[in-house]
């Protein structure tokens, strides 16, 4: 059985990939439509990146399970220091396509292509990032932590879960999840099909 954090960390990477991938098939979806996309709907998802993953999920990452890594398996240090340097740089990130969005609402067909580009790179860039987490960082840690060091996290990472993986309350988020949830069209979210 993994140890709670681990399935978190999981859960809130399987979250967040589908709300990233959504992104450019809703852009794809609109583009192919000759319409404007739901501009609601796309500030929601914005909202929900910027909200739980940039200031949650990688704030834990960053201050709980990578220095545990640092301490316990040296040759990672420079992949976590990359790592911490995107982590770093996400909340840059968000708010600059937060901004290509507006653009793109107020002035129109002019800026839909740069929010496009802006969408794709993102996606591109976290989608690797999460890779990377997955692929290296967890074995890793499965590898080499002790049952203290799993204690710990799983205490911290049980805080804060991300109601959109399925943990957590979501009273307070409530109307973010149920707009994503119900405008998005399937098989996204369940609005009418795309």
């Amino acid at each position: 059985m993994r140890p709670l954090a681990y399935t978190v960390i999981r859960d809130e990477h399987n979250a967040l990939a589908a709300i990233l991938r959504s992104l450019p098939q809703l852009l794809e979806h609109a583009r192919r439509a000759e319409q404007l996309p739901d501009f609601g709907l796309l500030r929601a998802m914005l909202f929900y990146i910027d909200e739980f993953p940039e200031r949650l999920h990688h704030t834990k990452e960053s201050r709980l399970l990578f220095p545990k890594l640092r301490q316990r398996v040296p040759g990672l240090v420079e992949i976590l220091a990359r790592l911490d340097a995107e982590h770093a740089k996400g909340e840059t990130a968000i708010r600059h396509l937060e901004h290509l969005l507006l653009a793109f609402e107020v002035m129109g067909e002019a800026r839909r292509e740069a929010f496009e580009v802006g969408v794709s790179r993102y996606v591109e860039f976290y989608l690797t990032h999460m890779g990377i987490e997955e692929q290296t960082l967890l074995p890793a840690a499965l590898a080499h932590f002790s049952a203290e060091d799993w204690d710990e996290l799983n205490q911290a990472f049980a805080q804060n879960r991300d109601p959109l993986a399925g943990h957590g309350s979501l009273t307070d988020y409530a109307p973010v999840f149920s707009r994503i949830v119900n405008l998005a069209p399937a098989p996204i979210g369940l609005g009418a099909a795309a």
